[in-house]
């Protein structure tokens, strides 16, 4: 035993720990990633957690539906070869079948019923608002990468190399942002959509349409200001930290600097602005379409099946109000998943 005021070593304190004794004062928690967290943190969120399951159904029923449905988009059902058209197809009611449906249901055959009936020209609708909805999904998300892309890498070398390099961009930006978005995205579709029809012939993107590239061109041009303005603020953050500046110390060039340290550290920002980007890029093909610069006849998208139904409104406003209610269905899970992503992956609102 060690004696009291004494400056012996009490040997029993250098004794290896039990197992007890080790699960007593280490609490161990389980390996985890800052992805694997914000997962759990999102999962938490029923709203957005809805929100994504409502869009991954609206995905998958676009993709998957068209290939088993026995009605195309653009096939006239009323249009028979060698004989003249069949009136009876035209703006059929929900549920209801033209006159040579009804005579091969009374011979016994099974017809397949049109779910949201016909349009004025004799065409399944409801396989058109789901061709139209894969239009303007694709349309969204291509778009998105698009500003991405170019917001990604406008902002990083701005925010990176700061100076003259920053100044030159910034002062480009806040010129576009000057501009008047509404009229400037009328103006260059308008513009691009007569430019662009006379060299895409004849190439691989004539079946896509000089419309949907106008639209892509639309918004390289316009909407990665933000995107950029984003990026160029956290840059500008992260890059007088210490790991940066060992990087620059040891011999790293900006590029390597930009994309092995800075844009990791940064990329839960730009998954959240790319997730609440897809729905303002849905948003604007759907009215860009309904104003008859969208996608070419006869391929239909949300905006130009509501602008098509203006012309009956007073008869069948169901025409109207189905394309309406799935891209408000669409815009607004898309805002409330981009809202939960922020919230669980976003540092700086955590609790």
């Amino acid at each position: 035993m060690k004696k009291k005021l004494t400056m012996h070593v009490d040997v029993d304190s250098f004794l290896p720990a039990t197992d007890e004794e080790k699960s007593y004062i280490v609490q161990m928690r389980p390996a985890s990633t800052f992805f694997r967290d914000g997962i759990k943190r999102l999962l938490k969120n029923k709203v957005a957690t809805v929100s994504f399951f409502i869009v991954l159904v609206i995905v998958l029923s676009a993709v998957f539906i068209p290939f088993f449905w026995p009605y195309s988009y653009d096939s006239m059902l009323g249009m028979q070869p060698g004989q003249p058209m069949d009136p009876s197809y035209n703006n059929l009611a929900p549920f209801h079948f033209g006159e040579t449906e009804h005579a091969r249901i009374a011979a016994g055959e099974r017809v397949f019923p049109h779910i949201f009936g016909t349009d004025s020209q004799g065409r399944d609708y409801f396989i058109r608002v789901v061709y139209g909805t894969r239009i303007s999904l694709a349309v969204g998300f291509f778009a998105s990468i698009i500003v991405l892309i170019i917001g990604m890498t406008i902002g990083s070398i701005a925010g990176y190399f700061g100076g003259v390099v920053d100044l030159i961009v910034m002062r480009f930006v806040d010129i576009i942002y000057s501009l008047p978005d509404m009229l400037m995205v009328i103006l260059l579709a308008s513009v691009l959509k007569l430019t662009l029809a006379p060299a895409l012939e004849g190439t691989i993107f004539e079946k896509i349409g000089s419309n949907i590239i106008s639209l892509f061109v639309v918004f390289g041009l316009l909407y990665w200001v933000s995107m950029s303005r984003l990026i160029r603020g956290q840059i500008l953050s992260l890059r007088e930290q210490e790991y940066v500046l060992a990087s620059r110390a040891a011999g790293a060039k900006g590029r390597w600097v930009i994309t092995k340290h800075l844009l990791p550290n940064c990329i839960s920002v730009v998954i959240i602005s790319t997730a609440l980007q897809i729905p303002n890029a849905i948003f604007t093909e759907s009215y860009l379409s309904f104003l008859g610069l969208g996608v070419n006849a006869p391929m239909p998208s949300l905006g130009s099946l509501a602008s098509d139904a203006l012309n009956g409104l007073s008869s069948y406003p169901y025409r109207m109000v189905i394309p309406a209610v799935v891209i408000s269905l669409i815009v607004l899970s898309l805002n409330l998943f981009g809202d939960g992503l922020r919230d669980a992956f976003d540092p700086k609102l955590r609790t």
